[in-house]
């Protein structure tokens, strides 16, 4: 029989828990907030300046949109590696434990979602320019 304590004590660390991750997260989102407008802000008093400061900022946000599609997509590279390799894992573990008559080829779910994406990044996706 489990004391009552013990319950008392995982609602509290539940609660706990929750307020943190919540509090956690809404801050985590006002800092991006700030920064994304601090950023921009920056960006467009420099593209109002006369001169070749619209130029250089127009490039600036170019540069930006491509390394953040290049940040995309080694992503779903490395997210369709990893899926890949759990699946043949996940074959060979259920296979070692029954042979054919485990349900070893569930493990093709995760390998054939690793190729889905793995396809997209290769074959499918737009050119980075």
């Amino acid at each position: 029989m489990v004391p009552q304590g013990a319950f008392l004590f995982l609602t509290f660390g539940a609660i706990a828990l929750f307020s943190f991750l919540g509090v956690s997260a809404f801050s985590d989102a006002r800092r991006r907030e700030r920064e994304a407008y601090y950023k921009n802000e920056g960006l467009r008093r420099i593209a109002e300046m006369p001169g070749e400061g619209a130029k250089q900022v127009i490039e600036l946000m170019r540069e930006d949109a491509r390394i953040e599609a290049r940040k995309k997509r080694e992503g779903l590279k490395i997210g369709g590696l990893i899926n890949v390799g759990v699946g043949v894992a996940l074959c060979i573990f259920l296979f070692s434990l029954g042979g054919k008559d485990s349900p070893y080829l569930c493990g093709l779910f995760p390998g054939l979602i690793g190729v889905g994406l793995l396809t997209y990044v290769y074959f499918l996706a737009p050119p980075i320019e």
